[in-house]
């Protein structure tokens, strides 16, 4: 893996493209080895993880605005489209299911699938599936190490009028200790003083410091951050994705922030004086992610998702199929 970058999208769209020419019946022969090949200490890990995803512990059923995987086509946001194929295709085509494909703010009526989903709140409609992957899940390898790192805090993002990010920008864009700006093509608002040279994953993580802040759900950059040598500065998060931003703690995965980041000096000052405990939240961040980087670990949990949520809706499976609990 190079040090920094973001993922290819000609290759993620190639491999989609490749595995159409697969026969589908191929995938569904083998969803019940995928099912059951789980390691038994690998097991209450990925039943939580299940469940997290996936909260519906009730029958329902399906509105007549539901789909097959037989009626969505790529032509729409595609990167969604065969990250969801991805799953489906070990089922039968004929499944029905709800999804709602961008970026799911509030809960479905109905039990969906989606990529993100409020963590505030009852919740258990939205059902969560890795989706878009290619542009959230990329992961580095952070050579320098933090005390390496200037000490200074690093963002780079857009930020539209009557946003947290404006008001992040407005107030700390010219801080000695903060590289803050916008990358918007056009400056929003009346400073163009605020509007900075967009900074690739690699010069960012030059920095102690970085700031990931939710846009129109999720931060993008949170993944790659948390991978990283360098501290990641954020306010609690509002909105989760397959990366489960419910269940990360202040404190313990990052730093957590005021709601109007009035305390962003503080905290660079706290933790350039205890390098020490910024090491034990770096240590703790990367062992969040490494949970996510074992292909088949993830395969697995997506299937075990979609198989609980077509159970739930009354459609029998081709063939049986083991739960964990039966594995």
């Amino acid at each position: 893996m190079k040090c920094a970058q973001k993922n290819s999208k000609f290759i993620f769209y190639l491999q989609c493209l490749l595995s159409r020419l697969v026969p589908m019946r191929l995938y569904r022969a083998r969803r019940n080895a995928h099912l059951n090949a789980i390691a038994a200490s690998d097991r209450d890990a990925i039943e939580a993880r299940v469940s997290y995803y996936n909260k519906r512990n009730a029958y329902f059923e399906l509105a007549n605005s539901s789909n097959t995987l037989e009626q969505l086509s790529p032509q729409r946001q595609s990167a969604y489209y065969y990250d969801l194929r991805a799953v489906l295709r070990y089922f039968p085509v004929s499944m029905g299911f709800h999804h709602e494909f961008g970026d799911v703010i509030e809960v479905p009526p109905q039990p969906c699938i989606v990529k993100s989903r409020p963590i505030a709140g009852d919740n258990g409609n939205s059902v969560i599936l890795k989706l878009n992957r290619v542009r959230h899940y990329v992961f580095v390898t952070d050579r320098r190490a933090f005390a390496d790192k200037k000490d200074m805090v690093v963002w780079r993002g857009k930020a539209k009028p009557a946003h947290c990010r404006s008001q992040l920008v407005k107030n700390w864009y010219a801080h000695p200790r903060c590289d803050i700006g916008q990358s918007n093509k056009v400056p929003y608002g009346a400073n163009p003083r605020m509007q900075k040279e967009f900074m690739t994953i690699e010069e960012q993580l030059g920095y102690k410091f970085i700031l990931s802040v939710e846009g129109n759900d999720v931060a993008t950059n949170l993944k790659w951050i948390m991978s990283s040598n360098s501290l990641c500065l954020m306010r609690k998060p509002r909105y989760e994705t397959w990366f489960m931003e419910g269940l990360l703690q202040a404190g313990v995965h990052y730093v957590q922030l005021r709601d109007d980041f009035s305390d962003i000096e503080e905290k660079i000052d706290f933790y350039c004086k205890n390098p020490e405990a910024a090491l034990v939240i770096l240590e703790n961040a990367q062992r969040w992610v490494a949970q996510f980087q074992d292909s088949a670990v993830e395969r697995q949990i997506g299937l075990q998702v979609m198989q609980k949520y077509f159970e739930y809706s009354g459609q029998p499976l081709d063939a049986p199929t083991l739960s964990l609990s039966e594995a």
